[in-house]
C-alpha cells in the first residue's frame, strides 16, 4: 500500500512539473502593425528556438505593464519613452542611452528586465511631401518654423496647416511645449486635429503642409515623405526593446540570448520597410516575420 502511494506521489509530482515545463510563455503586444509584425516574429523564431509562445495580441500598454508586474504575462516589447514617461512620469529630456539606463533601473524594482533594446526610434515627427520639403529646402523642424513664420508674415492670406492626432494636440507634453521650444507661433484654424492614420493620407494628398507621423511607420515609405529632423531634441527616444520578468528568464535558459538576437537585427531602416510590407504592399504580418527571420538564416 505505502508503495503504491509512494508511486502515485511520485507519478502526480511528474504530472505537475512536465505541466509546468510545457506552459507557453504569454508575449503581450500591442494593437499596430509595428507589434504585430514583432509578435509573429518572436513567436516563429522562439518555437524554432524549442520555446512555446502564446501571443496575445491588442493588449492595452497600461494593462499589459500591470499584468506584467502581476505575473500574468511573461514578455512583450516596449518603448523606452512610454516606459519613462507613462509607467514612471519622467518628462526630462534624456539621450537614448539616458532613457534606456533609467527604464531599466526603474522597472528592475518590478522584476522586469530590459533586455537590448534595438538601434531604431519609433518617435513622433513632423512630415511632408519628399518632392515638395526638398524644393523648398525644408529639411528640420526649425526651418519648417521658418517657413511657417515667413509665410505669415509675407503671405497672411495662405495658412500653414499642419494635421494633429487628437491626443497630441491636447497632452501637456504635445503641441503647446513644442511650439514653446521651436518658438512656432499658429493659429488655431491651422492646425487640423484628425484620426492618426489619416495624417499620413493628408500629407500625401496635399490636405495639409506637413503633419505628425510615427518615424518608423511604413506609410512613411509607402508614401515618400520627408520626416523632418527634430534639431531641438523635443521628442523623447522610443526605443523598441524585449522585456522579460526576471523569473521567466531564469526559468528558461537561453531565452535572453534569442530576444536579443531579435533586437540586434532591427532599426529604422528595416522595421519601416517590414511596416511598409503589411501596410502598403498588403502582406500578412506573419508572412513578412517568416521571409524576413528566412532571409537571416534564423528559421
Amino acid at each position: 500500500m505505502r508503495r503504491s502511494l509512494r508511486l502515485l506521489v511520485a507519478a502526480a509530482l511528474t504530472l505537475v512539473i512536465s505541466q509546468a515545463q510545457a506552459a507557453p510563455l504569454i508575449l503581450a503586444t500591442k494593437s499596430f502593425t509595428e507589434q504585430h509584425i514583432l509578435s509573429a516574429m518572436t513567436v516563429q523564431y522562439l518555437k524554432k528556438k524549442g520555446f512555446q509562445v502564446q501571443p496575445q495580441t491588442n493588449i492595452a500598454t497600461v494593462i499589459s505593464h500591470n499584468a506584467m508586474i502581476n505575473k500574468q504575462i511573461d514578455m512583450t516589447w516596449e518603448y523606452t519613452g512610454t516606459a519613462l514617461i507613462i509607467f514612471n512620469h519622467i518628462d526630462k529630456r534624456m539621450s537614448p542611452e539616458e532613457s534606456y539606463e533609467t527604464v531599466k533601473r526603474l522597472e528592475a524594482k518590478h522584476g522586469l528586465v530590459w533586455l537590448k533594446p534595438a538601434e531604431m526610434n519609433n518617435t513622433y515627427a513632423f512630415a511632408m511631401q519628399r518632392k515638395r520639403a526638398e524644393k523648398e529646402n525644408i529639411n528640420t523642424m526649425s526651418e519648417m518654423v521658418a517657413k511657417i513664420e515667413h509665410i505669415r508674415q509675407t503671405d497672411p492670406k495662405h495658412n500653414w496647416l499642419l494635421g494633429l492626432d487628437l491626443e497630441f494636440a491636447g497632452r501637456s507634453d504635445g503641441m503647446k511645449p513644442l511650439q514653446q521650444a521651436y518658438a512656432m507661433e499658429l493659429d488655431r484654424p491651422q492646425i487640423r486635429q484628425m484620426d492618426p492614420g489619416l495624417v499620413y493620407n493628408a500629407v500625401r494628398d496635399g490636405f495639409v503642409d506637413a503633419g505628425l507621423i510615427y518615424t518608423t511607420d511604413g506609410r512613411v515609405k509607402g508614401f515618400d515623405l520627408k520626416v523632418l529632423k527634430d534639431d531641438k531634441g523635443f521628442f523623447p527616444s522610443y526605443a523598441v526593446t524585449p522585456v522579460v520578468r526576471k523569473d521567466t528568464l531564469e526559468a528558461n535558459p537561453g531565452l535572453e540570448e534569442a530576444l536579443n538576437t531579435l533586437s540586434g537585427l532591427l532599426n529604422n531602416d528595416v522595421i519601416t520597410e517590414l511596416n511598409k510590407r503589411v501596410d502598403i504592399d498588403h502582406q500578412s504580418p506573419q508572412q513578412v516575420a517568416h521571409d524576413f527571420l528566412h532571409s537571416k538564416g534564423l528559421v
